[in-house]
């Protein structure tokens, strides 16, 4: 029988639950969670950090007890979490106190933090210092990414004027990343080293580098079965060189998974670039935003699409530019009666080597 509360009666002859022994069994769990050391539930969080497929996996540990809590932000602990993931911030969840965990990580040491803070700082708080402050504090510790973002800036002189350039800095920022293993970074080098941009010009190394490149690549898309275009990988290479010696091989590919900090980029930047006038890079897995007009540089071909490096420009023509791009509109004018074709067929040539200005 019920009563007006729900509850019932208790049943003649049932047995009585025994929540004494319960109750005795969790207190042993606890206390056996309290002997445990402390450099033992260390690194069972710094484990938790480096495998972490989203912040929320890293903030709920340290949300389940006060112990929890405090060896969590520990900085051993928050120096030590070097999965891409825990930082990774959507930038529609962005707010203060997100800016101060990731400044409290970056203070304790964190190269992933410093990075992803960097890149949020420089790119979409226009804090350019700050940003390429954090940015450096990460390639101090040998971090690929920041490496090759730096360079970038280098190279195309974010932050300042179009006339502070520092080349040489670049290809030697760009040349410690390619040495980390970045395949941007490697592609980037060997277009340095072919036009001889910063560096002296050495066509046969910057060949061997594209070709590099494009192997590493290609290893990672076999060596993930879910990655595989399937039919898209029989499509033929185009040539990087007229001649057809060594190229930068640009089959069309499956968009690979870009940092968290990208991510955050792109989806930061994509509504801003509308109204500030500025040009954000057309690769989708970029995200970076121009810091001065006309920063970025065009594609040669058709001049619609906007790069902020060589090796986003050869990301997105595998992703689909290769068919969409089409020779400019002034090229295909200039001359009726044959001129204009010759312009277009010579314009068309440069598509497969996708040259900027």
């Amino acid at each position: 029988m019920r009563t007006r509360r729900g509850t019932s009666y208790p049943i003649v002859g049932a047995p009585v639950p025994n929540n004494r022994k319960r109750a005795k069994l969790t207190t042993s769990v606890i206390r056996n969670f309290d002997a445990l050391p402390d450099d033992i539930v260390s690194a069972i969080l710094v484990k938790l950090g480096s495998t972490a497929d989203c912040p929320a996996d890293f903030v709920v540990a340290l949300l389940t007890c006060k112990r929890f809590n405090c060896l969590g932000l520990n900085p051993v602990v928050l120096s030590q979490a070097a999965s891409p993931e825990t930082f990774a911030v959507k930038y529609t969840k962005w707010s203060p106190e997100a800016q101060r965990f990731l400044q409290r990580c970056a203070d304790a040491g964190n190269a992933e933090a410093s990075y992803t803070l960097g890149m949020i700082q420089f790119y979409c708080c226009c804090n350019h210092r700050t940003g390429a402050a954090l940015m450096a504090k990460a390639a101090l510790k040998s971090h690929a990414s920041a490496l090759y973002s730096l360079a970038i800036i280098q190279f195309n002189g974010s932050g300042s004027s179009k006339f502070i350039k520092d080349l040489t800095g670049g290809v030697t920022l760009c040349a410690r990343a390619a040495f980390l293993g970045h395949m941007d970074a490697i592609r980037e080098l060997g277009h340095c080293l072919k036009d001889g941009y910063g560096i002296s010009k050495n066509i046969s190394e910057g060949e061997r580098l594209l070709v590099q490149a494009n192997a590493r690549e290609l290893a990672v898309i076999c060596s993930t079965p879910e990655l595989i275009p399937g039919p898209r990988l029989l499509l033929p290479p185009y040539p990087y060189c007229a001649n057809g010696i060594g190229s930068d091989l640009r089959f069309s590919l499956l968009p690979r998974k870009c940092h968290p900090a990208n991510r955050f980029l792109a989806g930061w930047n994509r509504g801003k670039s509308l109204y500030s006038g500025y040009r954000i890079c057309s690769y989708v897995g970029c995200g970076r935003l121009e810091t001065r007009m006309h920063e970025f540089r065009r594609c040669s071909v058709c001049g619609v699409m906007n790069y902020c490096s060589r090796g986003c420009q050869a990301r997105d023509w595998t992703l689909g530019h290769n068919r969409n791009c089409r020779p400019m509109v002034r090229f295909a004018n200039v001359n009726v009666n044959g001129a204009g074709a010759g312009a277009g067929a010579g314009a068309g040539a440069g598509a497969g080597a996708g040259g900027m200005w």
